[in-house]
């Protein structure tokens, strides 16, 4: 078996020292009911305002574990029925999570909105907003892949009053997408790279690069747009007031050649 080195010291400060955003701990912790912990976390991911969890590196690790063996779906020993019962779980965790933000953005509204707390941020719901009306459908798609919309996304669209059959078909859509993709990739991987699955920190990181990018991205391109925007505000206030400053020019009449 290859040895990898331990890179543990660089994971541990990215996950804020916060033992349940560590798959192998989960599994280590919960054994046999790491399914159903999953179950629930991304569960409450997609639709309960709490999008500290780890969503994407909870289902690349799944993947893995199943591949080399050290988590059984079930008791099942076939792994193609541990793939497909463990995403089809996932899937519908994850539709049903969206349903209930969903439902709670349609009721409560505007208050959601008018709320600044620590968790449900209003910027989170401004700036999935905006990435909702950039998208459109497609945002409950995209969406699934970026943490934070991931969570916020579902509630904005109850707040708008998205027609439910269309927000119920583009979720699950999403919603299969981003599991099927996710834990198959791992699953792969982790065939494909046996001492992947014993060095699960080398999967921790890159899901964890793979979420930050996306983030960065929209922020590099949100700053760059709001210097876009001060830039043109300051070069407009500036020939206002070289206008103002500008002495009047305009000719005077002449007395010598005035009518006598």
């Amino acid at each position: 078996m290859t040895l990898l080195p331990d890179l543990a010291p660089f994971v541990e400060p990215m996950l804020l020292g916060i033992k349940w955003l560590d798959p192998d701990w989960l599994l280590s912790e919960f054994g046999g009911a790491f399914l159903w912990v999953s179950l629930a976390i991304v569960f409450v991911e997609c639709g309960l305002f709490f999008p500290f969890l780890p969503g994407d590196t909870l289902l690349f690790a799944l993947g893995l574990f199943i591949a080399g063996g050290k988590y059984t779906v079930l008791g099942v020993e076939s792994k193609p029925l541990e793939l497909l019962l463990a995403v089809s779980l996932l899937t519908l965790a994850a539709f049903l999570g969206n349903v209930v933000g969903y439902e709670i953005g349609r009721r409560l509204g505007p208050p959601l909105y008018e709320h600044d707390g620590r968790i449900m941020k209003r910027k989170y719901l401004d700036q999935t907003s905006a990435f909702f009306d950039k998208h459109g459908n497609k945002a409950l798609v995209i969406g699934r892949f970026v943490p934070f919309v991931r969570t916020y996304i579902t509630v904005v669209a109850g707040v708008t009053m998205m027609e439910r059959r269309r927000f119920f078909t583009w979720s699950a859509i999403g919603a299969a997408l981003w599991v099927v993709s996710i834990v198959l990739l791992g699953y792969f991987l982790g065939e494909t790279f046996p001492a992947l699955g014993e060095n699960i920190d080398y999967a921790v990181l890159a899901i964890l690069a793979f979420s930050i990018v996306p983030i960065s991205y929209e922020w590099w391109k949100h700053r760059r747009a709001r210097r876009r925007r001060a830039a043109a505000a300051q070069a407009e206030q500036a020939s206002a007031q070289s206008a103002q400053s500008t002495p009047d020019t305009d000719p005077q009449p002449d007395a010598a050649g005035a009518d006598v």
